[in-house]
Protein backbone atom coordinates (compact mmCIF):
# COMPACT_ATOMS: atom_id res chain seq x y z
CA UNK A 1 0.00 0.00 0.00
CA UNK A 2 1.37 3.67 -1.04
CA UNK A 3 1.92 5.75 1.98
CA UNK A 4 -0.73 8.03 0.81
CA UNK A 5 -3.03 4.87 1.64
CA UNK A 6 -1.38 4.40 4.78
CA UNK A 7 -2.22 7.94 6.00
CA UNK A 8 -5.79 7.28 5.05
CA UNK A 9 -6.21 4.50 6.74
CA UNK A 10 -4.44 5.98 10.24
CA UNK A 11 -7.32 8.80 9.78
CA UNK A 12 -9.91 6.27 9.22
CA UNK A 13 -9.20 5.28 12.37
CA UNK A 14 -8.77 8.41 14.27
CA UNK A 15 -12.15 9.30 12.64
CA UNK A 16 -13.73 6.20 14.05
CA UNK A 17 -12.17 6.61 17.52
CA UNK A 18 -12.89 10.27 17.68
CA UNK A 19 -16.81 9.10 16.79
CA UNK A 20 -16.50 6.43 19.85
CA UNK A 21 -15.31 9.54 21.68
CA UNK A 22 -18.15 11.84 20.80
CA UNK A 23 -21.07 9.25 20.90
CA UNK A 24 -20.15 8.14 24.62
CA UNK A 25 -20.36 11.97 25.82
CA UNK A 26 -23.55 11.99 23.82
CA UNK A 27 -25.41 9.47 21.61
CA UNK A 28 -24.93 7.43 18.13
CA UNK A 29 -27.47 10.12 16.68
CA UNK A 30 -24.92 13.39 17.07
CA UNK A 31 -24.46 15.25 14.23
CA UNK A 32 -20.63 15.21 15.19
CA UNK A 33 -20.36 11.27 14.91
CA UNK A 34 -22.86 11.24 11.68
CA UNK A 35 -20.19 13.64 10.28
CA UNK A 36 -17.44 11.47 11.39
CA UNK A 37 -18.82 8.26 10.00
CA UNK A 38 -18.86 10.18 6.76
CA UNK A 39 -15.69 11.26 6.79
CA UNK A 40 -14.66 8.00 7.94
CA UNK A 41 -16.29 6.56 4.69
CA UNK A 42 -13.99 8.91 2.42
CA UNK A 43 -10.61 7.90 4.12
CA UNK A 44 -11.90 4.15 3.76
CA UNK A 45 -12.34 4.50 0.06
CA UNK A 46 -9.04 6.27 -0.42
CA UNK A 47 -7.37 3.42 1.89
CA UNK A 48 -8.90 0.75 -0.08
CA UNK A 49 -7.75 1.73 -3.91
CA UNK A 50 -7.68 -0.99 -5.52
CA UNK A 51 -8.27 -3.61 -3.16
CA UNK A 52 -11.20 -5.69 -1.82
CA UNK A 53 -10.68 -5.45 1.78
CA UNK A 54 -8.59 -3.73 4.33
CA UNK A 55 -7.53 -6.92 7.06
CA UNK A 56 -6.08 -5.54 10.37
CA UNK A 57 -4.56 -8.64 12.60
CA UNK A 58 -3.84 -7.74 16.01
CA UNK A 59 -0.44 -9.37 17.21
CA UNK A 60 0.91 -9.01 21.09
CA UNK A 61 0.56 -5.39 21.24
CA UNK A 62 1.03 -4.39 17.59
CA UNK A 63 -1.81 -3.71 15.17
CA UNK A 64 -0.20 -5.37 11.47
CA UNK A 65 -1.06 -4.15 8.28
CA UNK A 66 0.27 -5.60 4.98
CA UNK A 67 2.62 -7.68 7.25
CA UNK A 68 3.88 -4.36 8.70
CA UNK A 69 2.59 -2.63 12.20
CA UNK A 70 0.86 0.71 11.81
CA UNK A 71 2.47 3.12 13.69
CA UNK A 72 1.08 3.81 16.79
CA UNK A 73 -0.79 6.99 17.81
CA UNK A 74 -4.07 7.50 20.34
CA UNK A 75 -6.66 6.15 17.90
CA UNK A 76 -4.89 3.29 17.01
CA UNK A 77 -3.50 2.45 20.26
CA UNK A 78 -7.90 2.64 21.65
CA UNK A 79 -8.48 0.29 18.81
CA UNK A 80 -5.55 -2.29 19.85
CA UNK A 81 -7.73 -1.85 23.59
CA UNK A 82 -10.95 -2.50 22.20
CA UNK A 83 -9.73 -5.40 20.38
CA UNK A 84 -7.97 -6.70 23.23
CA UNK A 85 -11.12 -6.58 25.60
CA UNK A 86 -13.54 -8.01 23.39
CA UNK A 87 -11.06 -11.23 22.24
CA UNK A 88 -10.93 -9.77 18.47
CA UNK A 89 -7.76 -10.85 16.66
CA UNK A 90 -8.76 -9.76 13.53
CA UNK A 91 -10.50 -6.99 11.61
CA UNK A 92 -11.96 -6.85 7.88
CA UNK A 93 -13.22 -4.22 6.20
CA UNK A 94 -14.47 -4.80 3.11
CA UNK A 95 -15.98 -3.14 0.06
CA UNK A 96 -19.32 -1.83 0.12
CA UNK A 97 -19.26 -0.78 3.47
CA UNK A 98 -22.11 1.32 4.70
CA UNK A 99 -22.64 3.82 6.91
CA UNK A 100 -24.75 1.78 9.29
CA UNK A 101 -22.40 -1.04 9.87
CA UNK A 102 -20.30 2.19 10.64
CA UNK A 103 -21.92 3.12 13.12
CA UNK A 104 -22.44 -0.88 14.80
CA UNK A 105 -18.11 -0.78 14.95
CA UNK A 106 -18.28 2.72 16.72
CA UNK A 107 -20.79 1.53 19.27
CA UNK A 108 -18.62 -1.05 19.87
CA UNK A 109 -15.38 0.99 20.04
CA UNK A 110 -17.70 3.02 22.62
CA UNK A 111 -18.48 0.02 25.33
CA UNK A 112 -15.91 -0.78 28.14
CA UNK A 113 -14.49 -3.61 30.06
CA UNK A 114 -14.15 -7.01 28.62
CA UNK A 115 -16.44 -8.51 27.07
CA UNK A 116 -16.88 -10.65 23.84
CA UNK A 117 -21.12 -10.27 23.86
CA UNK A 118 -22.57 -7.99 21.04
CA UNK A 119 -19.73 -8.77 18.87
CA UNK A 120 -21.30 -9.71 15.29
CA UNK A 121 -20.04 -9.70 11.85
CA UNK A 122 -22.01 -7.68 9.32
CA UNK A 123 -21.44 -8.18 5.24
CA UNK A 124 -19.17 -6.21 5.11
CA UNK A 125 -17.11 -5.58 8.44
CA UNK A 126 -15.92 -9.03 9.76
CA UNK A 127 -14.30 -9.99 13.56
CA UNK A 128 -11.62 -12.90 13.94
CA UNK A 129 -11.73 -14.27 17.74
CA UNK A 130 -8.89 -15.00 19.77
CA UNK A 131 -9.51 -17.87 21.78
CA UNK A 132 -8.62 -16.70 25.16
CA UNK A 133 -6.09 -19.52 26.42
CA UNK A 134 -3.65 -18.90 29.94
CA UNK A 135 -1.95 -22.14 28.49
CA UNK A 136 1.27 -21.91 26.10
CA UNK A 137 -0.81 -21.69 23.14
CA UNK A 138 0.64 -18.75 22.57
CA UNK A 139 -2.86 -16.52 22.17
CA UNK A 140 -3.58 -13.13 23.44
CA UNK A 141 -4.83 -12.95 26.48
CA UNK A 142 -8.03 -10.81 27.53
CA UNK A 143 -7.56 -10.36 31.24
CA UNK A 144 -8.57 -6.57 30.82
CA UNK A 145 -5.61 -6.32 33.98
CA UNK A 146 -2.96 -7.52 31.31
CA UNK A 147 -4.41 -5.08 28.94
CA UNK A 148 -2.29 -2.44 27.20
CA UNK A 149 -2.44 0.87 28.95
CA UNK A 150 -4.19 3.82 26.85
CA UNK A 151 -1.50 6.26 25.92
CA UNK A 152 -0.85 9.75 27.98
CA UNK A 153 -1.58 12.68 26.56
CA UNK A 154 2.41 13.15 26.37
CA UNK A 155 2.60 10.47 23.47
CA UNK A 156 0.05 13.10 21.34
CA UNK A 157 1.68 11.41 18.30
CA UNK A 158 3.36 14.07 15.87
CA UNK A 159 0.59 14.42 13.42
CA UNK A 160 -1.55 16.11 16.06
CA UNK A 161 1.15 18.64 16.47
CA UNK A 162 1.51 19.19 12.69
CA UNK A 163 -2.88 19.43 12.31
CA UNK A 164 -2.77 21.74 15.40
CA UNK A 165 0.23 24.21 13.83
CA UNK A 166 -1.64 23.65 10.49
CA UNK A 167 -4.80 25.06 12.15
CA UNK A 168 -2.78 28.30 13.39
CA UNK A 169 -0.69 28.44 10.50
CA UNK A 170 -3.81 29.03 8.08
CA UNK A 171 -5.14 31.21 10.60
CA UNK A 172 -2.19 33.67 10.35
CA UNK A 173 -2.29 33.81 6.68
CA UNK A 174 -5.75 34.82 7.06
CA UNK A 175 -7.34 31.78 6.10
CA UNK A 176 -11.09 30.14 7.63
CA UNK A 177 -10.11 28.16 10.74
CA UNK A 178 -10.62 24.36 10.01
CA UNK A 179 -12.60 24.04 13.75
CA UNK A 180 -13.01 20.34 12.83
CA UNK A 181 -9.51 19.36 13.53
CA UNK A 182 -9.52 21.02 16.85
CA UNK A 183 -12.98 19.01 17.48
CA UNK A 184 -10.79 16.08 17.32
CA UNK A 185 -7.74 16.93 19.22
CA UNK A 186 -10.28 18.24 22.41
CA UNK A 187 -12.38 15.32 21.95
CA UNK A 188 -8.87 13.34 22.33
CA UNK A 189 -8.66 15.27 25.42
CA UNK A 190 -11.70 14.63 26.66
CA UNK A 191 -11.50 11.22 25.60
CA UNK A 192 -8.52 10.31 27.75
CA UNK A 193 -8.86 12.37 31.00
CA UNK A 194 -12.46 11.05 31.36
CA UNK A 195 -10.43 7.77 31.33
CA UNK A 196 -8.02 8.20 33.24
CA UNK A 197 -7.39 8.10 37.26
CA UNK A 198 -5.36 11.29 37.00
CA UNK A 199 -7.28 13.87 35.17
CA UNK A 200 -4.78 16.32 34.28
CA UNK A 201 -1.78 13.41 33.87
CA UNK A 202 -0.15 14.58 31.38
CA UNK A 203 1.08 18.23 31.88
CA UNK A 204 4.56 17.16 32.54
CA UNK A 205 5.53 15.42 29.57
CA UNK A 206 4.08 18.06 27.56
CA UNK A 207 6.19 20.89 29.13
CA UNK A 208 9.26 19.13 26.86
CA UNK A 209 7.73 19.93 23.67
CA UNK A 210 9.24 22.77 22.21
CA UNK A 211 5.84 24.48 20.30
CA UNK A 212 5.27 26.91 23.07
CA UNK A 213 1.61 27.85 20.93
CA UNK A 214 1.11 24.59 20.93
CA UNK A 215 1.63 23.66 24.33
CA UNK A 216 0.32 26.19 25.62
CA UNK A 217 -2.96 25.97 24.20
CA UNK A 218 -3.37 22.23 25.39
CA UNK A 219 -2.17 23.01 28.74
CA UNK A 220 -4.68 25.31 28.95
CA UNK A 221 -7.17 22.91 27.79
CA UNK A 222 -6.43 20.22 29.99
CA UNK A 223 -6.53 22.26 32.80
CA UNK A 224 -9.78 23.89 32.39
CA UNK A 225 -11.51 19.99 31.49
CA UNK A 226 -9.94 19.25 34.61
CA UNK A 227 -11.30 22.22 36.73
CA UNK A 228 -14.71 21.60 34.62
CA UNK A 229 -15.19 17.99 35.35
CA UNK A 230 -14.16 19.03 39.03
CA UNK A 231 -17.69 20.91 39.45
CA UNK A 232 -19.30 18.60 37.44
CA UNK A 233 -19.59 20.27 34.01
CA UNK A 234 -20.43 17.27 31.24
CA UNK A 235 -21.71 17.24 27.82
CA UNK A 236 -21.46 19.68 25.00
CA UNK A 237 -20.37 22.31 27.65
CA UNK A 238 -17.29 20.64 28.65
CA UNK A 239 -16.51 20.15 24.71
CA UNK A 240 -17.05 23.80 24.29
CA UNK A 241 -14.98 24.92 27.11
CA UNK A 242 -12.08 22.68 26.05
CA UNK A 243 -12.13 24.16 22.25
CA UNK A 244 -12.56 27.76 24.36
CA UNK A 245 -9.11 27.11 25.40
CA UNK A 246 -7.48 25.94 22.80
CA UNK A 247 -8.29 29.22 21.59
CA UNK A 248 -8.17 31.15 24.11
CA UNK A 249 -4.51 32.63 22.84
CA UNK A 250 -5.78 33.14 18.90
CA UNK A 251 -5.76 36.92 18.74
CA UNK A 252 -2.11 36.98 19.11
CA UNK A 253 -1.34 35.88 15.84
CA UNK A 254 -2.11 39.18 14.38
CA UNK A 255 0.42 40.93 16.66
CA UNK A 256 3.89 41.01 15.07
CA UNK A 257 6.31 38.78 16.20
CA UNK A 258 9.03 40.92 17.51
CA UNK A 259 6.46 42.22 20.06
CA UNK A 260 5.66 38.80 21.11
CA UNK A 261 9.18 37.72 21.22
CA UNK A 262 11.07 40.87 22.67
CA UNK A 263 13.01 39.96 25.29
CA UNK A 264 12.59 43.67 27.23
CA UNK A 265 9.57 45.13 28.57
CA UNK A 266 7.15 46.65 26.02
CA UNK A 267 6.86 50.19 25.49
CA UNK A 268 3.64 51.74 25.64
CA UNK A 269 2.94 51.79 21.84
CA UNK A 270 3.70 47.54 22.01
CA UNK A 271 1.75 47.29 24.92
CA UNK A 272 -1.15 48.93 23.43
CA UNK A 273 -0.75 46.09 20.11
CA UNK A 274 -0.91 43.26 22.31
CA UNK A 275 -4.19 44.37 24.30
CA UNK A 276 -5.65 44.49 21.03
CA UNK A 277 -5.24 40.58 20.84
CA UNK A 278 -8.52 39.61 22.99
CA UNK A 279 -10.40 41.48 20.32
CA UNK A 280 -8.74 40.37 17.43
CA UNK A 281 -9.30 36.92 18.42
CA UNK A 282 -12.57 37.20 18.95
CA UNK A 283 -13.08 39.01 16.22
CA UNK A 284 -11.47 36.49 13.77
CA UNK A 285 -13.33 33.75 15.56
CA UNK A 286 -16.88 35.42 15.56
CA UNK A 287 -16.16 35.30 11.59
CA UNK A 288 -15.43 31.45 11.50
CA UNK A 289 -18.24 28.95 11.11
CA UNK A 290 -18.43 25.93 13.34
CA UNK A 291 -16.88 27.81 16.50
CA UNK A 292 -18.34 27.72 19.36
CA UNK A 293 -19.83 31.14 20.90
CA UNK A 294 -18.46 30.52 23.92
CA UNK A 295 -14.74 30.18 22.46
CA UNK A 296 -15.72 33.85 20.96
CA UNK A 297 -15.97 35.16 24.28
CA UNK A 298 -13.47 33.40 26.27
CA UNK A 299 -10.83 34.92 23.30
CA UNK A 300 -12.57 38.20 23.95
CA UNK A 301 -12.44 38.07 28.03
CA UNK A 302 -9.71 36.41 29.08
CA UNK A 303 -7.29 39.09 30.18
CA UNK A 304 -10.34 41.05 31.82
CA UNK A 305 -10.34 39.89 35.46
CA UNK A 306 -12.85 38.78 38.15
CA UNK A 307 -12.55 42.67 39.19
CA UNK A 308 -12.47 44.12 35.49
CA UNK A 309 -8.83 45.08 36.16
CA UNK A 310 -7.54 44.00 32.88
CA UNK A 311 -8.42 44.75 29.38
CA UNK A 312 -10.35 44.69 27.03
CA UNK A 313 -12.20 47.36 28.79
CA UNK A 314 -16.28 46.85 27.67
CA UNK A 315 -17.25 49.01 30.46
CA UNK A 316 -20.56 49.00 31.88
CA UNK A 317 -21.84 46.36 34.46
CA UNK A 318 -20.13 43.22 31.98
CA UNK A 319 -18.75 40.45 33.64
CA UNK A 320 -16.65 37.75 32.63
CA UNK A 321 -18.07 33.91 31.50
CA UNK A 322 -17.59 31.17 33.81
CA UNK A 323 -15.32 29.96 30.96
CA UNK A 324 -13.65 32.77 31.06
CA UNK A 325 -12.80 32.93 34.32
CA UNK A 326 -11.40 29.65 34.61
CA UNK A 327 -9.69 29.84 31.37
CA UNK A 328 -7.85 33.63 33.18
CA UNK A 329 -6.44 31.24 36.17
CA UNK A 330 -5.28 28.30 33.72
CA UNK A 331 -3.71 30.97 31.30
CA UNK A 332 -1.99 32.73 34.53
CA UNK A 333 -0.33 29.17 35.81
CA UNK A 334 0.94 27.92 32.68
CA UNK A 335 2.26 31.08 31.33
CA UNK A 336 3.93 31.85 34.96
CA UNK A 337 5.30 28.20 35.23
CA UNK A 338 6.78 28.85 31.58
CA UNK A 339 10.27 29.29 30.83
CA UNK A 340 10.18 32.10 28.12
CA UNK A 341 13.28 34.28 26.14
CA UNK A 342 12.13 37.39 28.44
CA UNK A 343 12.31 35.12 31.82
CA UNK A 344 12.63 32.35 33.67
CA UNK A 345 9.57 30.28 34.63
CA UNK A 346 8.58 30.77 38.23
CA UNK A 347 8.62 28.17 41.13
CA UNK A 348 5.21 26.25 41.58
CA UNK A 349 4.70 27.01 45.25
CA UNK A 350 5.35 31.01 44.43
CA UNK A 351 3.25 30.80 41.49
CA UNK A 352 0.26 29.01 44.11
CA UNK A 353 0.59 31.80 46.35
CA UNK A 354 0.72 34.50 43.75
CA UNK A 355 -2.67 33.12 42.45
CA UNK A 356 -4.09 32.96 46.15
CA UNK A 357 -3.25 36.49 46.45
CA UNK A 358 -5.32 37.42 43.51
CA UNK A 359 -7.84 35.47 44.87
CA UNK A 360 -11.21 37.76 44.97
CA UNK A 361 -9.89 40.71 43.11
CA UNK A 362 -8.15 39.52 39.47
CA UNK A 363 -9.35 35.76 39.84
CA UNK A 364 -12.57 34.14 40.63
CA UNK A 365 -11.73 33.21 44.56
CA UNK A 366 -13.91 29.73 44.45
CA UNK A 367 -12.98 28.71 40.98
CA UNK A 368 -9.22 28.91 42.30
CA UNK A 369 -9.76 26.90 45.62
CA UNK A 370 -11.05 24.51 42.66
CA UNK A 371 -8.18 24.91 40.35
CA UNK A 372 -5.95 24.48 43.62
CA UNK A 373 -7.67 21.64 44.47
CA UNK A 374 -7.29 20.37 40.93
CA UNK A 375 -3.41 20.73 41.20
CA UNK A 376 -3.56 19.06 44.97
CA UNK A 377 -5.08 15.59 43.78
CA UNK A 378 -2.07 15.79 40.68
CA UNK A 379 0.70 15.87 43.65
CA UNK A 380 -1.12 13.91 46.27
CA UNK A 381 -0.99 10.87 42.92
CA UNK A 382 2.43 11.46 42.20
CA UNK A 383 5.25 10.28 44.16
CA UNK A 384 7.29 13.52 43.56
CA UNK A 385 5.69 16.41 44.86
CA UNK A 386 5.23 18.95 41.60
CA UNK A 387 7.11 21.66 43.54
CA UNK A 388 10.14 18.99 43.15
CA UNK A 389 9.78 18.61 39.12
CA UNK A 390 11.70 21.80 37.46
CA UNK A 391 9.95 20.45 33.87
CA UNK A 392 6.27 19.47 35.60
CA UNK A 393 3.41 21.79 34.46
Amino acid sequence: MANEQLQHLQTLIRRLTTAAATASLYDLKHQQVDFLCRQALEHFAAALGELEEISLMLIEQELIFDNSPLEQDMAVSRLIQVMQQRGIGHLKLRQGMTKEELLELVELLTKRGATSTGLNSTEHIRFGRIEVDSGAGGNIESDPDQLQKFPPLAELEKRELAQFMEIYQSARAGKKLQIRGLNEIVGSFVQVLSEQSDPILALAPLRKMDEYTYTHSTNVCILNIAQANRIGIKGQLLYDIGIAAMLHDIGKLFVPQEILQKPDKLDDREWQLMQEHPRLGAEYLANTPGVPRLAVITAYEHHMRYDGSGYPKPGGTWQQHLCSQMTTIADSFDAMRTHRAYRIGMDFDKICSIILKEAGTALHPLLVKNFLQTLTQLDSSSHTPISDRPESL
